[in-house]
This record gives structure tokens, sequence and C-alpha cells, in this order.
């Protein structure tokens, strides 16, 4: 008997229970040590490996979901609603996959390695801060080095990305000895390929189970895992994009679960007096509020990002001065939000969500929201917004 293919939607569904399985049943349970002992979360991305829900953004025709970035969005969100470290993780897998995804299918190697990443669910890190760049992730001091079909790369990253226990890490490099700073590529080095050298601690305020801290990388492999094309295309048109979008949402699911816990302790006050709206009722309507706006941010670019295509248009619109002032507010407006809206849960539960031991306890999600405006510091976009709006006319 023939089976008609799944659709996407039917794919996207099963994909998303997938992830709310996992958070309730392995993220959730284990988010609590992972923040207290700043550690991987092996139990999550184990599950996620598992799911088959590191595949998400491989494209169909090579055996992934085929998600959009609506779709990861999601994704992220409703892991961000039991471990923020967790989502943040998958958030940036998904970005360092999207980069391959939409840029390395001219190349066979990569089409390759994305229907092993299917098979094996690999892991992708990012390595593109550089010790010497201050911060600014389109110029490196590291280039790479090629000889005889071969490369070497070696780099002092300030931060690596959950490396130690990625399958693979993307790094940014200076294309060539003599290139300038701004001239970059991407290049996908296995665990094969490298050794790591771990160079600072990861003993943060939030977002402790990233295990970020710096690494000198030493590397060499076959040219072809160099993807094509220029850094800067990539960056423009997926790796920004994909962060401030991901991002976003997974900021708003730490924010939700922050609400959510208000939501049930004013209706355990309600329980109390049966029949009488208690005070905090009141407050929970107007964080419910910022809550939703919020996610309206996020949603709405995600959506529009995906009705842009793959075309010449659509890769126009992505360069666009107007679309770079979009995906900076964007980061800003909810990466200012996050905070906010946790702050005033708080405000809410009030004594119980201070303490760390209540069920409504709000201090893992305060500090995991707190990172939000240091990722690609919000003074640095501010800056570059300042810049662009000085030349800039948006037009009906």
């Amino acid at each position: 008997m023939n089976r008609e293919p799944m659709r996407m939607d039917q794919a996207f569904g099963l994909m998303h229970e997938a992830v709310r399985r996992v958070a309730a049943e392995v993220a959730s349970p284990h988010a609590a040590d992972v923040d207290a002992r700043a550690r991987f979360p092996s139990e999550t991305v184990a599950a996620l490996r598992e799911a088959g829900l590191l595949s998400a953004g491989v494209p169909r025709e090579l055996g992934g979901a085929g998600c959009t970035l609506h779709e990861q969005a999601q994704l992220c969100a409703t892991l961000a609603q039991a471990c923020g470290s967790s989502a943040m993780v998958l958030a940036m897998h998904f970005i360092q996959l999207a980069c391959i995804a939409r840029h390395g299918l001219g190349s066979a190697f990569f089409r390759e390695y994305l229907r092993g990443l299917v098979t094996r669910q690999y892991l992708l890190a990012s390595m593109t801060s550089e010790v010497g760049t201050f911060g600014e992730t389109r110029t490196s001091v590291c280039a790479l080095e090629r000889k005889d079909g071969r490369f070497m790369l070696n780099k002092d990253a300030t931060t690596g990305s959950y490396c130690a226990h990625a399958d693979a890490i993307l790094v940014t490099a200076r294309s060539g000895p003599d290139a300038p700073g701004g001239d970059q590529v991407l290049v996908l080095v296995t665990r094969e390929d490298c050794t790591l050298k771990q160079t600072t601690s990861w003993d943060t305020l939030g977002m402790r189970g990233t295990c970020s801290p710096g690494f000198r990388l030493e590397s060499s492999g076959p040219e072809e895992q160099v993807v094509p094309g220029a850094f800067a295309d990539s960056s423009a048109q997926t790796m920004v994009p994909y962060s401030h979008v991901l991002w976003s949402s997974l900021w708003w699911g730490i924010a939700a679960d922050a609400v959510n816990r208000a939501a049930n302790f004013v209706r355990g006050q309600a329980r109390q007096n049966p029949g009488t709206a208690p005070p905090t009722a009141t407050r929970l309507a107007e964080v419910s509020r910022q809550l939703q706006d919020m996610k309206h941010l996020w949603l709405s670019a995600a959506h529009d990002f995906d009705a842009m295509g793959t075309g010449a248009a659509g890769q126009e619109q992505l360069l666009s001065m107007g679309w770079a002032l979009r995906l900076n507010n964007l980061k800003i407006s909810c990466s200012e939000a996050a905070p906010q809206v946790v702050h005033r849960a708080l405000q809410i539960v009030g004594i119980l969500g201070y303490k760390n031991d209540s069920p409504f306890s709000l201090g893992r999600q305060y500090r995991d929201s707190l990172s939000a405006s240091l990722m690609i510091s919000n003074d640095r976009i501010a800056a570059k917004n300042a810049s662009m709006l000085l030349v800039f006319k948006d037009t009906p």
C-alpha cells in the first residue's frame, strides 16, 4: 500500500510535540542542576538527538524536516520555557545549521554532510569571537591557510559556545593570510580536525549551561570544509536574522515561564477567596499583554523572513538597510523586554519568587534573561542603528 508523503505542517506538528515532551520530561527536571553546576545540559541534548530534532532545519530533499525559521523559533520558545540554557544551545545549533543549509548546498561535501547530520544528529557549535576584535564578529585576526587541498586554521577565541561538547564547530577567519580583517570565510571544523585548549572559565550569572569559555583552537582539514562564498553574505542573509529571531523567541520563552508561574500563584490566591479577583490579577493582565507584544515581534519577523524566499529579490531585501534596522530593533526590544517581564512576574509572586527553594522561584529565569542585552551588546547595535538612520529613508 502506497503512503502519501507527510505534509510539512504534519511533520512540524510531530516535532513540536516532541520538543514539548523533551521540555517537560527532561529539560525541566534537570534545569536547576544544570544552572547550579554550570554544566552542559547533556540529558536534554541527548533527548533532542534521540527525537531527531537536531536536523529540523535540514532541507527535506536531504532527509531533514525542512523546518522554516518561523517553525524553528517556536521549537526554541517551547524548550526555553523549561530551560533557557538548553534552548540557547538548540538555537545556536540551528543558526549554524542554517548557514550550511542556505549557503553550502552547491557543495557536494556539504550536501553529504547534511545527510549525515540527519542520520547521526551532529551538534554544531559556533566560534565567531576572537581576542583582539573587541566583540566585533565581522572582523577576524586569525587567517585561513590553504595548501595541497587542505586548510590550517588556528584561533584564540574569547568565547566558544559549548565547543567542548559539539561534534563540529563553525569558525570565522580571514579568507587568507593577506586578506583584510573584514574579508572572512566560515569553516566547518569537525571534532577530529581540531584540538581545543580552554583559556578562560565559565562561572556566569546566567545561561550557565551554555558552557562558553574561551578556547584556543588548532585545526586542519580538507579544504572542501570551507563554506562557499564570503561570510559577509552568510552573516547578513542567514546568521544575523536567525540569531535575532531565535534568540528573541527563547527570551520570550524564559519570560513566558516566569509569567506562567506568576499566573499559577495568582490562581492560588483566587481559590482562597472564591468570587473575588486578587489585587495581583490586574498586574498579571498587564504583564501578559507585554508578553504578547514581545511574541508578536519575533513571530512577525520570522514570518516575513520565510516569505522572502531564496530568490534574487529576497536576497536583495535581506541585504537592505530597512531589514537590518528591523532586525536590530527586534533584538534590542526583546532583549530589554525579557528581564522586564520576569521582574514584573517576580513582583506579583513576591518572596516566593525570590526564594530558590520555592515552586514559584524566578531566580534562574531572571538571571538567564539578563544575558539578552549582552549577547552582541545593545549599545553596539544602537550605535549601528544611529549610523544607518543618518542616511536611511523609510518610504511608504
